[in-house]
């Protein structure tokens, strides 16, 4: 596995592929990989000729006040990971390097990144949006995986590639979760012993919703009601939001549809936990 940090590297690493008419994947990370993580790696290796990973954690995406400082860079059981699962590169560009001194250039986010994240962390997803589309000039994958868990962020980034003919494929995964079903997430390392039993109330008030939905239920303020009485019970987590959506515009719904998504962020202790389900109103249907 090449381990490459200059995107002048990185770039002509790719376009030399490129011309031989080889498929690359490409799967971005934060790093403080995770089975989550694996599971985009192992499809994208199923999926492409090469593999590239990216691993940097971007400041453009924390506000002033969040996580930055101590997120996790556990490094070496990063590259670890990517070893045993076959990444052809590990890309680890430094702050510097992607935001060089006079960089000005940011992308504007587009309407689906304004609610819910975009309302609680209002810095997010610019940093977010620029950060995959200068990965994307500098990998120049074909086809790049992301995880269902951050939905608007999945959202987002179709857009953009759509928006600005970036000309790479997106695939979303479904989540990854815990056997109690907690979405697998870098962040729950920060979660005590006592607040990781508590943190699956957040997925348990989501199932609560889809119960509803799949009996019948077609007011969304009664899905709603039903996911915000299951997290109530359980008074150390504080809802951010909890949304009943159209999983195409992000946009509130008054009724449900045939397809509907479910948004929760809570928080708990210090951490902030996010998920979602993508209900079907007609039952049989898969529900991740």
């Amino acid at each position: 596995m090449k381990i490459i940090r200059s995107p002048a590297a990185m770039i002509a690493w790719s376009e030399a592929l490129r011309r031989e008419g080889v498929t690359i994947g490409f799967v971005p990370t934060m790093g403080a990989l995770h089975e989550g993580h694996r599971s985009l790696i192992r499809e994208a290796r199923l999926q492409c000729d090469a593999l590239v990973v990216s691993i940097f954690v971007n400041p453009t995406q924390f506000g002033p006040h969040e996580d930055l400082a101590k997120y996790p860079r556990p490094i070496s059981h990063d590259r670890t990971i990517c070893r045993k699962e076959g990444v052809d590169v590990c890309f680890e560009p430094t702050a510097e390097a992607m935001y060089p001194a006079g960089f000005q250039t940011t992308v504007t986010v587009p309407a689906v990144a304004h609610r819910w994240e975009g309302e609680v962390r209002p810095h997010h997803f610019a940093g977010v949006a620029t950060v995959v589309t200068k990965l994307f000039g500098m990998v120049r994958p074909h086809r790049a995986l992301f995880g269902q868990k951050d939905f608007q962020q999945s959202v987002l980034v179709q857009r953009l590639v759509k928006d600005l003919n970036l000309g790479v494929d997106i695939v979303v995964r479904p989540t990854v979760r815990e056997q109690d079903g907690l979405a697998m997430s870098s962040r729950n390392m920060y979660l005590s012993p006592d607040e990781r039993g508590r943190a699956v109330t957040l997925y348990k008030s989501l199932q609560a919703g889809a119960k509803v939905i799949r009996t019948g239920g077609t007011d969304a303020k009664t899905v709603r009601s039903a996911m915000a009485q299951v997290i109530k019970g359980e008074p150390t987590l504080m809802i951010d939001y909890l949304a009943v959506c159209d999983p195409t515009t992000l946009e509130p719904l008054s009724t449900v549809r045939p397809k509907t998504l479910l948004l929760g962020a809570v928080r708990i202790g210090t951490v902030r936990l996010i998920d979602n389900l993508v209900v079907f109103a007609k039952q049989g249907q898969r529900n991740y």
